[in-house]
């Protein structure tokens, strides 16, 4: 093996991951157990049914050289629920966050912040503002460090969905 495939290998790298599982109790927690045990991190992770099925996808974000991400694959396959893998690389990502921030600061602002986001002011009550957005995850994560100058009381993110194109 040449040194650039050397390197090429052992290289770090972002992958989302969706497994399509039976909708029955304790599939998750086998899931991340699996992660757990072999020491691999998981990024994000959300989980829904899917309409009209008896199945759930879960959408892990995750990270770690080629060898780390096939062997993660293939331990997910091994898994009895688990009826599909699909380690993705042209995909389309979202990622949605909540944030309120104290009523004291200027609407306008955030709103005009929020739309260069995809997002929008959601409610307002006695004291605070509500503020969501959807967008690239790298997005929402430059968003929620913009919104820091308004002091935020509280952010809640939601995890990563993800569509192959």
């Amino acid at each position: 093996m040449n040194n650039f495939n050397h390197y090429y290998d052992s290289e770090e790298i972002r992958r989302v991951v969706s497994v399509i599982v039976l909708n029955e109790d304790n599939v998750l927690s086998r899931i991340v157990g699996l992660f757990s045990a072999r020491g691999y991190n998981i990024d994000s992770l959300t989980v829904a049914p899917i309409p009209q099925s008896q199945y759930s996808r879960i959408t892990i974000v995750t990270n770690g050289d080629r060898r780390v991400i096939d062997q993660i694959v293939k331990q997910l396959n091994k898994l009895i629920p688990v009826l599909k893998v699909n380690e993705h690389v042209n995909v389309i990502e979202k990622d949605t966050v909540l944030i309120k921030i104290p009523i004291d600061q200027d609407i306008s602002n955030i709103d005009v912040i929020a739309r260069a986001y995809h997002g929008s002011i959601q409610n307002v009550s006695d004291d605070a503002i509500f503020i969501s957005a959807t967008d690239a995850p790298s997005r929402i994560a430059n968003f929620i460090t913009v919104m820091q100058k308004y002091n935020p009381l509280e952010i809640v993110r939601s995890g990563v969905v993800a569509m192959e194109r």
